[in-house]
């Protein structure tokens, strides 16, 4: 027994390390994780050789190990980061480009690998590897949307060698609550910079210097792409099968991405673990079968040997040929190791191959401890596993009967039967056990999934995908992955029109999760009925976990970090407002979708009562459409013409006007700004913008929208010593136009926020602005020093202060 809890140990003490690792607020210095490194040989060695005791060394020494490597890997990435200093200078690279170039809104996005970079006429060293967008559109701001006018773009393929102008910045990226993490995601992949194209005439103009410089395989995958997008009549298809292929996911509709996330099947339309290894098993079946075939060669090499390293070989040639991205590199090290533990020719109980396994992944990435598939892959095998291995312990029949003399109806019946039970089994063991991990990684599970991946699992992996990888090579293949997977729209389509489809669940706090994932794995585990039952009670508080709020006559307020915009959310007891809704990033992306909404579902908030839009702007107004989309019942409130177009959507609808004002739950709200008679058009959209006075029985806030100078002598004039407040939106972002010393003066704010996006091109704030503020000892908040910031009776919190890890971005304070 001591050997078994040893053995498990090991894998365990090395994850340990990893993780204590990934905590990290700062690196400490090379040589601190090299000290770590030896520490952990050493200790490994005094294991090796000692008493019985002694041997509970080798974790201790492998929790060192694991710490040093992954702090090693940390500070090479770090290395390679842009420098300060030369951000946002027009800089002229020489690069190759690594991979499909993605299409973006108005243009292309891809990663260039730098050969040589300089600035006024000197060398100056970037990092090897920067994310390039080289916009061949405009962005037009028209009311509420953004269009895009695009040029004809240049051919940009893998493996072409281009000299451009570029200006850069370091990689930084929206910090809000139980926001995706931008920042590691740059980071995990090796990116030091990102930037946009100079793509002007003459000095900026990018040159093509070598237009056949790609790898065969860089060429293939190219020339396979194009095929697929030119030869697939379908264009949402034709979408999902590049993905399949390719692992080019950006032809895939955002409506379909919609619908994939509603059903839960959008881990199968991307060069997943499981197409990975679905992809290993049929090669390996194949080359096991060919190998029984060739005479005396299977007494020289087992056919079950040579079938496990050709299913490891083919899937490593797909996962290269499918860009060898993070999660397939995962899989890849995961299928290798799983055959050199089978290769040694020891029974591996299954926790420790998946143990080891892991290990294997964190040796190369130890970011994917940190990645929502990693555990979710791990997850998903390690329950079927253990249903697999409880359904052999209870008899549980997986192979056909022995048919003797001819085929026997009731014999392949009870084949069928029994591997259609296999399969239902399987299907809800998964369902039900990666519910937890859903709930902690998304805030959301589907109910329709079960139903959906009934369907999708088999016709994806066993069909569309095979299909998929022939028609590389056989004309033909494509069509009929297209057809079944417009069969597939129209069923996944379907299920998700329910109104009911999926459940949303606010964020749990860490003892709710535990309890959560205990129920996840009881509800699947053979274990007693009466045991089952316990993991009803145990999955409640995930399922509906508390949600502190404030108390009656108390307000809470978040300025959510939407980079250049204004999206602020202000909680009371019962009630929830949200003043603007964030900026339109492109035509296909807004800050109502990828922040506003996701923060409020991992709040739990069911219901929005309240949308202030304070004018049209599409720094204010151009997520409306989304968060209005995912709350159609909230009342709206906005300075916006009656002919705007976002007014079709609303149910209700009431102009800002000064005199209007309202209470929740001893909190009164009211608006100060614009009169009744102002109105835009004739008046420009930053003279109507709303101001809103909140006051609590404390504290008091006001949210100045986009006002100017003008417009504040009148709030003062009009209004006086009722502007005064505690917590200030800062009007217009901190431009020169705003933030008079009179408007100030009446105001007194502790608290100033400026919403305003990192490195801008409007020079928001202004410096003038600051000095303004800090003359006045009013403490200043920015969205791309503090991330999301929270304040709440009368103390604030930066987001990006409350859990600092060693990738994320520290930008000098204004």
């Amino acid at each position: 027994m001591s050997r078994i809890v040893l053995a498990a140990a090991m894998p365990l003490a090395w994850l340990l390390g990893v993780g204590i690792q990934l905590t990290q607020a700062a690196l400490y210095r090379p040589s601190a994780y090299g000290l770590a490194c030896a520490g952990g040989f050493v200790l490994w060695w005094l294991a090796r050789r000692g008493t019985r005791w002694r041997q509970w060394l080798a974790p201790a020494g492998l929790v060192c190990l694991g710490f040093g490597i992954a702090g090693w890997h940390a500070t090479e990435r770090s290395a390679q980061r842009l420098p300060a200093s030369l951000e946002a200078g027009d800089l002229s690279v020489v690069g190759r480009v690594d991979g499909l170039a993605q299409r973006a809104p108005g243009g292309w996005r891809f990663v260039l690998e730098v050969e040589e970079a300089s600035h006024a006429g000197r060398p100056v060293e970037v990092p090897r590897r920067i994310q390039l967008t080289w916009y061949m559109g405009s962005f037009t701001a028209d009311r509420a949307s953004v269009s895009v006018l695009p040029r004809q773009a240049p051919p940009l393929e893998p493996g072409q060698r281009w000299r451009f102008t570029v200006r850069l910045k370091q990689p930084h990226g929206a910090s809000n609550p139980h926001g995706f993490d931008a920042e590691l995601w740059w980071f995990q992949q090796g990116i030091g910079a990102i930037g946009h194209v100079r793509a002007k005439k003459g000095e900026f103009e990018p040159r093509l210097l070598d237009a056949d410089a790609a790898t065969p395989v860089d060429r293939w995958r190219q020339r396979v792409r194009e095929a697929i997008l030119a030869d697939v009549p379908h264009e949402r298809s034709a979408g999902v099968i590049a993905a399949l292929v390719l692992g080019d996911q950006s032809a895939i509709d955002q409506d379909d991405w919609e619908v994939f996330r509603i059903t839960a099947v959008a881990h199968l339309v991307a060069i997943s673990g499981l197409h990975l290894t679905m992809f290993a098993w049929l090669a390996s079946a194949a080359a096991s079968a060919l190998w029984r075939r060739c005479g005396a060669a299977p007494l020289a090499c087992p056919a079950p040997v040579v079938g496990r390293w050709a299913g490891v070989g083919c899937s490593a040639a797909y996962a290269v040929f499918a860009g060898w991205g993070v999660p397939a590199q995962r899989t890849v090290w995961m299928l290798l190791t799983v055959a050199l533990l089978q290769q040694s020719g020891r029974r591996w109980p299954w926790p420790l191959v998946l143990l080891a396994a892991a290990c294997v992944v964190t040796l190369f990435d130890p970011w994917a401890l940190l990645q929502p598939g990693f555990w979710l892959s791990f997850g998903a095998v390690g329950l079927l596993l253990a249903a697999e291995s409880d359904a052999r312990a209870d008899g549980a029949a997986r192979r056909p009967a022995v048919l003797g003399g001819g085929a026997r109806v009731e014999g392949a019946l009870r084949w069928a039967v029994g591997h259609l039970r296999s399969f239902l089994r399987t299907q809800a063991v998964a369902t039900i056990g990666l519910t937890p991990l859903g709930l902690l990684f998304f805030h959301q599970i589907s109910l329709v999934g079960f139903v959906a991946n009934l369907v999708a699992v088999p016709l994806i992996t066993l069909l569309v995908t095979p299909l998929a990888l022939l028609g590389c090579l056989v004309p033909g293949g494509w069509w009929a992955a297209s057809a079944l997977l417009q069969g597939l729209g129209t069923w996944l389509t379907g299920l998700a029109g329910f109104e009911h489809a999926r459940w949303f669940a606010a964020a749990a706090p860490a003892w709710a999760v535990g309890l959560g994932l205990a129920a996840g794995a009881l509800a699947v585990m053979r274990v007693p009925r009466s045991a089952k039952l316990l993991a009803v009670p145990l999955a409640l508080p995930m399922l509906l976990p508390p949600q502190p709020r404030p108390a009656a006559g108390e307000f809470e307020l978040w300025a959510l970090d939407v980079g250049q915009g204004t999206a602020v959310v202000v909680r009371t007891a019962r009630h929830t407002l949200l003043y603007d809704t964030g900026p339109a990033y492109s035509g296909e992306s807004d800050a109502g979708e990828r922040v506003v909404v996701p923060v409020l579902r991992a709040w739990g908030e069911r219901r929005l009562d309240r949308v202030v839009v304070s004018h049209r702007d599409i720094d204010h107004a151009g997520g409306a459409s989304s968060v209005l989309a995912a709350y159609p019942s909230a009342e709206v409130w906005s300075s916006l013409e009656d002919e705007h177009p976002l007014l079709d959507a609303v149910r209700h609808h009431r102009r800002c006007e000064d005199g209007s004002a309202w209470e929740w739950d001893g909190v009164r709200f009211e608006v100060l700004h614009p009169g009744p008679a102002q109105r835009a058009p004739p008046l420009k959209p930053n003279q109507v913008s709303c101001v809103v006075r909140i006051r609590g029985a404390r504290h008091s806030a006001l949210l100045a929208g986009d006002i100017e100078r003008h417009e504040e002598a009148r709030l003062v004039a009009l209004h006086g010593a009722r502007l005064r407040a505690d917590w200030l939106l800062a009007p217009h972002h901190g431009s020169k136009t705003s933030s008079t010393a009179d408007f100030l003066a009446a105001v007194q704010p502790r608290v100033a926020v400026f919403q305003a996006g990192y490195r801008n091109r409007f020079g928001h704030p202004a410096a003038e602005v600051l000095a303004r503020y800090r003359e006045r000892g009013v403490e200043v908040v920015t969205s791309p020093v503090c991330g999301a910031y929270r304040w709440s009776s009368g103390q604030g919190q930066c987001e990006r202060e409350r859990r600092p890890r060693y990738w994320h971005h520290r930008p000098a304070g204004p």
